[in-house]
C-alpha cells in the first residue's frame, strides 16, 4: 500500500502537465507561439524549482524558537540550501532561454539527489520518505527530459 495520499499524488503528477504540453509547443507550435512557450516552459521550470527549495524552509519551521540543535543540516544548512535553487531559477530567467532550460534541468536533478539524503530530517516513517523519494524521481526526471528537449529543440532543430 503507499502511504502517500491519493490527492498528493494526483496533485504531482499533474504538475507535470505544463512540462510536457509546454516542451510539445516549443517543438510543434508555429512561431512564435513555439518561442513563447519557451519562456513560459522556463518560468515554469523555475517555479518548481524555487518550490523544491522552499519545501526545506517548510519542513524545518517547526525549529524555530528552539535551542539549537548542534546537527549542521538543522541549524544552518537546511536555510541555505533552502534559497539556493531560487536564485540559480532567477538566473536561469535571465539568460538565453536554452541554456536557462539545461540549468533549469540540471538544478531539479541535483535537487534531486540532495533531498535524498536530506530528506531522511523531514520523514518519521521510512516507508512514506521512500514512497515521496520514489515519485519525486519520477517528477524530476520526466520535468528535467521536458526542459531539456525543448533546449535541444531550440539549439539544433529550430535554429
Amino acid at each position: 500500500m503507499n502511504p502517500l495520499p491519493p490527492l498528493l499524488r494526483k496533485l504531482a503528477y499533474a504538475g507535470l502537465i505544463p512540462f510536457v504540453a509546454l516542451a510539445l509547443m516549443v517543438q510543434l507550435a508555429p512561431t512564435p507561439v513555439n518561442y513563447l512557450s519557451a519562456e513560459s516552459l522556463a518560468g515554469y521550470g523555475a517555479i518548481i524549482t524555487s518550490f523544491m527549495g522552499a519545501i526545506h524552509w517548510g519542513a524545518n519551521l517547526h525549529t524555530l524558537g528552539k535551542p539549537a540543535s548542534g546537527d549542521r543540516w538543522i541549524d544552518r544548512n537546511v536555510w541555505v540550501w533552502g534559497v539556493i535553487p531560487a536564485i540559480v531559477s532567477w538566473i536561469a530567467l535571465h539568460i538565453y532561454i536554452p541554456v536557462g532550460l539545461l540549468i533549469l534541468a540540471a538544478t531539479l536533478v541535483i535537487q534531486r539527489n540532495i533531498d535524498q539524503n536530506t530528506y531522511t530530517y523531514y520523514f518519521e516513517s521510512d516507508d512514506a520518505r521512500f514512497a515521496f523519494m520514489k515519485m519525486r524521481t519520477h517528477l524530476t526526471y520526466i520535468a528535467a527530459a521536458c526542459l531539456t528537449w525543448a533546449a535541444l529543440v531550440i539549439l539544433f532543430i529550430q535554429a
